[in-house]
């Protein structure tokens, strides 16, 4: 945990924002496996971690803006429990340490909130995404689970303030980060024609797990690239392949990181991976170039759009005009998701209280229609504090380009015969985290290899 200062003071900030009444937090529960005593690992909801920092299940609380008080509700370990799981220390001990004096049993809960809709309080939560959760509140609140109305106000509040990361969790995202660089280079020295990619990924999270990391998301490493989020891994590595790792660690107390890297199999690219590679990185750079308080992100990843397109003009897969081209979203043959997201205490940060409220606002709302914009998590003008990840990539998927080239989609813009020469390419993503400073940017963590010649000698020099 944080200092119990840092919850007391990110509490009076929330309390400050918020014109009255109670504001209601759920901690998670343990979910089972397959039955009540074998649980999925546990993992605190990220905005209760926030403002209480208590890794514990089953936990609630309230901070009541009309009495100016706030209160943890949940029990104490039974003799049973005691037995079972041995002393521990208690709620009492870590509800102090997060700064809150008064904890009650968590069957006094329901007669809290009762009280307060019976006076005609106004009781805001966010929206929940556990389904034990979600009962939880329609039974406290006495509706059905379809009229639960997360508050809009608070979900604002949490969300301008949550984006503006302190230096301590700037540090807690670094450490993150760096041990995500060790993972990666572990795989570029693994990655080899025989390994199975399961082999790969048992070996990153083995070492997360040395470092007292857990991993941020389900580790995607694939030689079939061209499937953005591929968490199949029975595939065994052969020469000629691409790679790629997306993977990233979250510290003990919940910060994460996300970095992505491509690397041939074989000991160098080839020429065909060497170009559409390049083109990637020409993208990366310069998207990371415009970040800065201010800009849109939107804009960014469509000036990072058009320099794919540029490069795939040059390489024959594309022609015309770029910005035009990007203008009739042709770019998304080749690039379908968005150029990145907000990153924190989740891999996407806040994502649980809506794309909407996240990454756009009110003026200018999400693009939730338009192939490729309508992935695109961050869109709104950038601040200095936020943190975020920056990840253009160039996917072939077969199923798409038969599609597209069925519609003779976009064929002003698209060389279909020179496409389907790559059908079965794969994919390439480059992906690395930076805050936006006041007068710019900075890349997080050490730092990562990623141009072709680093890759290349980093792995000559441990394959051989």
């Amino acid at each position: 945990m944080f200092s119990a200062q840092t919850y007391q003071d990110r509490r009076a900030v929330l309390q400050s924002n918020i014109a009255n009444g109670i504001l209601l937090f759920l901690g998670n529960i343990e979910n089972p496996v397959n039955f009540e005593h074998n649980p999925y690992y546990f993992r605190q909801d990220s905005t209760y971690l926030y403002y209480f920092g208590i890794q514990e299940p089953r936990i609630a609380a309230i901070i009541d803006i009309d009495e100016n008080k706030t209160i943890i509700f949940g029990d104490e370990l039974s003799i049973d429990d005691i037995v079972w799981m041995g002393g521990q220390e208690t709620l009492k001990e870590k509800s102090l340490k997060s700064g809150v004096q008064e904890t009650l049993p968590y069957a006094e809960l329901s007669q809290y909130i009762l009280k307060a809709q019976a006076s005609g309080r106004k009781v805001h939560y966010l929206p929940p995404y556990q389904s034990f959760n979600k009962i939880v509140l329609a039974d406290l609140l006495s509706v059905r689970i379809a009229e639960l109305q997360p508050s809009v106000e608070l979900i604002r509040a949490v969300v301008k303030q949550r984006s503006i990361k302190e230096s301590q969790e700037i540090e807690q995202i670094e450490q993150a980060i760096n041990i995500s660089n060790e993972m990666h280079l572990l795989v570029m020295r693994m990655g080899r024609p025989g390994v199975k990619e399961y082999e790969i990924a048992n070996a990153i999270q083995y070492l997360a797990a040395n470092k007292e990391c857990q991993m941020a998301y389900p580790p995607i490493v694939t030689i079939n690239g061209g499937i953005l989020h591929n968490h199949y891994r029975l595939n065994t590595l052969r020469e000629g392949d691409l790679f790629l790792n997306d993977s990233g660690a979250e510290t003990a107390m919940g910060y994460a990181s996300d970095l992505t890297r491509t690397f041939p199999v074989s000991p160098a690219f080839t020429t065909r991976q060497k170009e559409l590679y390049e083109v990637v990185l020409n993208a990366f750079n310069n998207a990371q170039r415009l970040l800065k308080p201010g800009i849109r992100f939107k804009d960014i990843h469509l000036k990072a759009a058009q320099h794919l397109v540029e490069g795939l003009v040059d390489l024959g897969l594309m022609k015309g005009n770029p910005e035009d081209a990007v203008n009739n979203h042709a770019h998304t043959l080749f690039f379908q998701c968005g150029l990145g997201h907000m990153m924190g205490l989740d891999v996407h940060d806040m994502e649980d209280l809506g794309e909407q409220y996240i990454g756009y606002t009110e003026e200018e709302p999400k693009d939730t229609q338009t192939f490729g914009l309508k992935s695109l998590r961050l869109g709104k003008a950038l601040e200095s504090g936020f943190v975020l990840t920056v990840e253009p990539g160039i996917y072939m998927i077969p199923e798409l380009i038969d599609i597209w080239q069925s519609e003779n989609k976009n064929a002003d813009f698209i060389n279909y015969d020179k496409v389907n020469e790559y059908r079965n390419f794969g994919g390439i993503r480059i992906e690395d985290n930076f805050l936006v400073t006041d007068d710019g940017y900075r890349l997080l963590g050490n730092g990562l290899i990623k141009t072709i010649e680093e890759i290349e000698n980093y792995r000559a020099e441990h394959l051989s």
